[in-house]
């Protein structure tokens, strides 16, 4: 059962690897928000598998928790900044 989720770990981060592309190359600023985003949901799962493999879910979750908030905070401070009218562009 631990292969098993080991494998998991090792297939999660190949697949943060692809929003990470969008966040390097994206188009807007919206993308990359979109895609940072999209990269600390993965990484919390692996954090989780982890805990897991370790056999200390319970520490890891509560480092989860910390991540998730920081991440959610991280958010709201990027879109109020982007939506501020300091930032718009005159058109």
């Amino acid at each position: 059962m631990d292969q098993f989720f080991l494998y998991s770990a090792v297939v999660l981060t190949i697949i943060i690897a692809v929003p990470l592309i969008r966040v390097v190359k994206g188009p807007t600023l919206f993308d990359r928000l979109l895609a940072t985003n999209a990269i600390a949901t993965k990484t919390i799962v692996l954090i989780c598998l982890i805990g897991f493999l370790f056999g200390r879910i319970d520490m890891f979750i509560d480092i989860t928790l910390a991540y998730a908030i920081l991440g959610f905070i991280g958010v709201l401070a990027i879109a109020k900044y982007i939506t501020s009218p300091k930032t718009r562009r005159n058109a």
